[in-house]
Formats: structure tokens, sequence, C-alpha cells
């Protein structure tokens, strides 16, 4: 079977006779072979590397493996396993080097609480119709209000500086947002575009106007440029703005962003350019920022085969031993950890990151930072490999057959969730042995220092507050309504890096990575075109152009509701929506 996509080159499958992919063949770039097996899916490119992603029955994908091109050295894992209830449900959790995440519901699955562990962290009251109406989590109180269309009416914390309360229209669209600090009020065209946002304060009073042309390509501001007669940009390219200038490829993806100089302007050979380079997959895997034709900064990009971003490495200017500025030749490196579509760890040499999602949605609802030094101390043997490391009869190791070993794992089990199955009781004890000394024979678990943190965000999904379990407000911050920082306060040094839902950003570029795409907050739009062409749009470039409205998790197509949760499953529905290449 082939598929071809304007621009692109003919991408060739081979299926087996169950109907799975076996063979990719891309002329242009890599291709992947798929080797099935019971319980892990091995996928060799072209250039003979190869990643092993593991499964487990029904839940499918739980693990993914990275090892090195070369040496076959393990350079990353991460695992997410599911548990899930008569109803079939994931009510539990798993995820990497954490204790398992317990989802506490009700009736046909409505969320009431969340543990951690043994510990009980947020709870949920909701009203007859099974509307979240109070969140608490210790000192935190958030409570919600809905006007009678079902509509979001008022946030209101126990801290009254991050209240909020909603207006809407009889479109159904958002006309404000108040808050003891500023009130936001929005205008729109007839079509529902976000045309002019006006925040008022203490002595305060501003407001914005967003001009597009009929595609949604942003145009000159008409009150800072009133002589400007563009009306529309070809193919829609955007070539030029108030900050930069703009090139693309032939395939329409970015390539060069290079300083603008005002006009009167003096060139003074000091402009920097920002340069995007791509894969036959159109995923951006290589970016540079220079300055009088020198790198001030350079990054890669590793994605897994499910298209997903793995890996980072980032090489900054800095001053080597002999006073000259040049690139760091150690470059920071970054690994990424997924659930299916939502990214859950980042992990550097310094800290683990790990973020619990709402169930079903792309909202973040709590934040756990462990330093990389305290997850080396989590480092055990299994039971199994205890006692083959000094079964033999000298005092030195023996080899168990692989049943063996899986009965020892599921026992080493149940004796660290103290829930050891009259099964395994018998077994033991047929063997001669007790509970009390098979615990006895397990290396002691370390329980890591960790830092909690609660997310309080916008209607969208957008954090605005970290919370820690004391109820201290330990970071803020205030953006626009396309996701620039505005402004942040940080005092404990957190790193807090998700934006609009699906986004996250990258410090190097500016950017802010969308699963299947990048998006430029500053223009408000993607820098490549639409993965799934039309579905997604005429414009193959554009974010929703109603952003306080309207999301885009996946890169992929807009989405608009008045509940949050139904995130979930528009996720599912443009899964299957994707196309195989």
């Amino acid at each position: 079977m082939a598929h071809r996509h304007t621009g692109r080159p003919e991408i060739r499958y081979r299926y087996d006779s169950d109907g799975r992919v076996t063979e990719q063949l891309n002329p242009a770039g890599l291709s992947y072979t798929y080797q099935y097996e019971k319980d892990r899916i091995t996928i060799t490119d072209s250039l003979n590397r190869r990643e092993v992603l593991h499964t487990q029955g029904e839940a499918g994908l739980k693990r993914v493996v990275k090892n090195h091109p070369e040496t076959e050295a393990l350079l990353w894992q991460h695992e997410t396993r599911h548990a899930y209830n008569a109803q079939g449900l994931a009510n539990r959790c798993i995820p990497d080097s954490l204790p398992a995440v317990e989802w506490l519901t009700y009736g046909s699955g409505w969320l009431a609480g969340m543990k951690l562990g043994d510990t009980p962290l947020v709870d949920f009251t909701r009203d007859r119709l099974h509307r979240e109406t109070l969140r608490r989590f210790g000192r935190y109180e958030l409570s919600t209000a809905y006007t009678p269309a079902g509509q979001l009416q008022s946030q209101h914390l126990n801290s009254l500086q991050y209240d909020r309360d909603y207006t809407w229209n009889d479109n159904g669209e958002l006309i404000r947002i108040s808050s003891p600090r500023q009130t936001r009020s929005y205008s729109y065209s007839t079509t529902g575009r976000l045309t002019g946002v006006h925040t008022t304060a203490a002595n305060l009073d501003i407001r914005i106007l967003y001009a597009t042309d009929p595609a949604g390509n942003r145009l000159p501001d008409p009150e800072l440029h009133p002589d400007s007669t563009l009306s529309m940009w070809p193919d829609n390219r955007i070539a030029r703005d108030a900050h930069y200038l703009y090139r693309y490829d032939r395939h329409g993806r970015l390539t060069e962003k290079t300083d603008l100089i005002p006009e009167g302007g003096i060139r003074t050979d000091d402009e920097r350019t920002h340069w995007y380079h791509y894969d036959s997959q159109h995923r951006l895997v290589h970016y540079t920022r220079t300055q009088y034709a020198e790198p001030l900064v350079e990054s890669r990009y590793l994605y897994d085969p499910l298209g997903r971003r793995v890996a980072k490495r980032v090489w900054r200017r800095e001053r080597d031993l002999t006073g000259w500025m040049s690139l760091s030749r150690k470059p920071e490196v970054t690994w990424y950890g997924w659930d299916g579509d939502r990214l859950t760890t980042i992990q550097n040499d310094r800290t683990r990151i790990q973020t619990v999602y709402q169930p079903g949605s792309f909202t973040p609802l709590i934040r756990v930072e462990t330093a990389t030094g305290e997850l080396a101390k989590t480092q055990r043997r299994s039971l199994a490999d205890a006692l083959q490391q000094s079964g033999g009869e000298d005092g030195g190791s023996v080899v168990f057959p692989p049943v063996l070993v899986q009965m020892l794992d599921r026992l080493e089990s149940e004796i660290l969730a103290d829930r050891v199955s009259e099964e395994s009781r018998r077994w033991l004890a047929s063997c001669g042995l007790t509970v009390a000394q098979m615990k006895n024979q397990m290396d002691p678990v370390y329980t890591p220092a960790r830092k909690i943190h609660l997310y309080h965000c916008d209607h969208r999904g957008l954090p605005l507050v970290l919370i820690s379990t004391e109820g201290a407000t330990e970071w803020c911050a205030e953006y626009d309504e396309w996701g620039n920082l505005l402004n942040e306060e940080n005092p404990h040094h957190l790193q807090q890096l998700i934006r609009l839902p699906g986004q996250q950003y990258d410090e190097e570029s500016g950017l802010y990575y969308n699963r299947h795409r990048y998006y430029d907050p500053l223009q408000g739009r993607y820098i490549t075109q639409d993965p799934i062409g039309l579905k997604g749009g005429w414009n193959f470039y554009q974010y929703p152009l109603s952003p306080v409205n309207s999301m885009d998790p996946l890169g992929l197509y807009e989405f608009k509701s008045k509940n949050i949760d139904d995130i979930g499953i528009f996720a599912l529905a443009m899964w299957v929506m994707l196309p195989t290449y």
C-alpha cells in the first residue's frame, strides 16, 4: 500500500497476515521494519538503529527503551503502567519511579479524589449534574460555579488574588475575565476570530488589536502601521512582521528567521538569525541561532517511531579555557517520557519532573519533582536477582528458570503492597519458606525526597499558579491570549515549562513543542504545515484564531468546548484521524 501527501515523497507499507505494518519504505529518508513478539515491538531503521516498545496486553504500550546506536548501551528507559476497574475505566496509573496514582470514582466513573501511593492528595466535590464544584489540596480550596447554560461562571480560591469571574455573550464566546488585579475584555469578528483585547487595572489601560487576512494570517497592527496596504500573505507564508524576516522551503517549512532592521536603521551585521532543519517526516531535528556568523546556541531533537520527541541536546555559547567564546563541548541532555500523547516526564542531569494530568485531559493536576541524586538511591536488586546472586551452594550465583523469576517478581510485588495472596503463601509453604523469610532477603526500599505541587490552571488548562502541599504559592505567571509569558514570579526557581494545552516551552528556541508540530507564540501559529492536511482547516499553519475559546493540544485540529474534560474525547478521535505515514 502506498500513501502520498502533497509536497511529500511516496511512502510504501507492507503488512503481515494480521494486518500489522512490517515495513515502511521511504525513498527520501529513513525506512523502518517492525518485528512483533508477544510483549514487545522491535523497530529497526535503515541505519540499523533499534528501538524496543514493550507492550502489556490490552493496556497497550507500557515502556520505551532507547539504546545507543553503536554500543547498544541503555541510554533512557521510561515506563508507565495502567490498571482498570470492572467498568473498564483506568483507575490506577503507575508512573516511572513514582508510587501508584489512584483515581477515586463513584457511579459511572465520576472523579471524587486522587491518591499518590497511600497519600490522599486531591478531593473533588460535584453537584447533581456531576460537575466539579469544589477542589481541595491541603489548605488550597477552589470553588467553581456555572451559568444556567453550563458555562464556567467563576473560579474562587481561598487566596482572593487568583479569583476569576467569566462573562459570555449569546454566541457562547468569552468576552470578559475579571480578577482582583485586572480585567480583560475580548472582541470578536462576525466569524468568531479574536480581534482585540482590552486590559484594565489600576493605572493601566491597554488595548491590543489583532488584524488578520481572510485566511487568518497576522497583518500589521492597523494602529501602529496605518499606511500599510498589505491585505493578505501569499500561500499563507508570513514573510515579515514587526520583529523578524521569515523564509520557507518548498515544503512550506520555516527555515530562517532573522532580526528585522527598522526603516532608517543602520545595518551593523549583529542581527540574530534562527535556522531550522527538518527530517523527511517534517520534524524539527536541528536548530541553531547565530550572530556575526557564529553560533550562540545549537540543539538537536530525537523522536521515537511514533513521532514523539524523546530527547534533545542543547549546546550553548560559553567561554573556554583559552578565553574564546564557543559552543560548549558537552551538551545539556533532556529526556522525555510519554503516556500516550501526553508528555508526563522530563529528566536532565539535575532533576526529574513528572506531571499527573486530570483523567482524559491535557490539563495538568499534580507536579512531582525529584532530584536525580535521590533517584539514584532508589536503585535496588529485585528479589529474584538477590536470590540468584547468592543462591549457589558455595555462595556464588545461580540462574533461575524464567518461570521461577516471574513467580518471585509477583511475590515481591505482593510483599511491597502488603497484600500477599493465599496462592503465594501456599507456594512458599510447599518450599518450606515464609513471607517473613523472603522479606528479609529483599533489598530495602528507599523513598526519595520529592517536591509536590498542585497546578492551578485557567479555563483552558494553562498553568497560572503552583501550590505547595502546605498551601503556599511557590510559582505564578501571567500570559497573553496566545500563550506568551508576560510576567513570572519564581522565588524557588521551579522549572514550569507547560504552556497552552499540550505545549512544552523550549527555552533555546522560544518555540512550544506541540506533539505533532512546533508552535511560535509570537506569531500565534505553527512553523510547519498541518500533517493531517485539510482536515485541520484551510490554513495549514493556523492555531485556533479564538485562543481563549478554543485549543489544539495535539498540533492538528481546533477543539472548542465549554468543558475542558471533553479534550480527552477529542484526543482519541484525532488519533483515529491521523494518516498512516
